[in-house]
């Protein structure tokens, strides 16, 4: 299996607003980078599609280490929240939705077709591929925006 360093995040202006996403990927010293922009949406929306599109964009399964600065991602499938999640009926352990039910099944599905390993990076502390991401993520929520709906419904159809 090829062996996949993505680096992944999320950004969004005003929690919802605009938002983007960056990814980083790298194989043997090939580098690809992505940046998208949505509208009306959030933070955590965009660190969960960020992760999915590092995913989705592979076209063979994978061995794959994925570094995000999101603990609400990373947590997810380290402490194993999603198990229990989709155990649950996509409850929270009070019984609740959980929130982008959509997103992390897209994930979750994503995740069953690699070997993926989930890394925590913190936030803007110099790490270079965070620091790359974020810019494109940034960049992604000030550029041009797509109808943030109908990119998941596509990436749907396609998984």
């Amino acid at each position: 299996m090829k062996l996949i360093t993505a680096y992944t995040d999320g950004s969004s202006r005003g929690n919802p607003g605009p938002g983007g996403i960056g990814i980083h990927l790298s194989f043997n010293g090939n580098d690809k980078e992505f940046s998208f922009g949505f509208y009306n949406v959030t933070n955590n929306q965009m660190e969960l599609l960020a992760a999915a599109y590092a995913l989705y964009v592979l076209t063979e399964r994978c061995k794959v280490v994925l570094y995000s600065d999101s603990a609400y991602v990373v947590n997810g499938f380290n402490k194993k929240w999603v198990h229990g999640w989709k155990k649950n009926g996509w409850k929270n352990s009070s019984g609740k939705d959980v929130k982008n039910p959509k997103l992390w099944k897209i994930l979750d599905r994503l995740v069953s077709k690699h070997d993926v390993t989930f890394k925590h990076v913190k936030a803007h502390s110099g790490f270079k591929y965070n620091e790359i991401v974020d810019k494109l993520a940034v960049a992604g929520a000030i550029g041009h925006k797509l109808d943030f709906d109908k990119f998941i419904s596509e990436m749907e159809k396609k998984i």
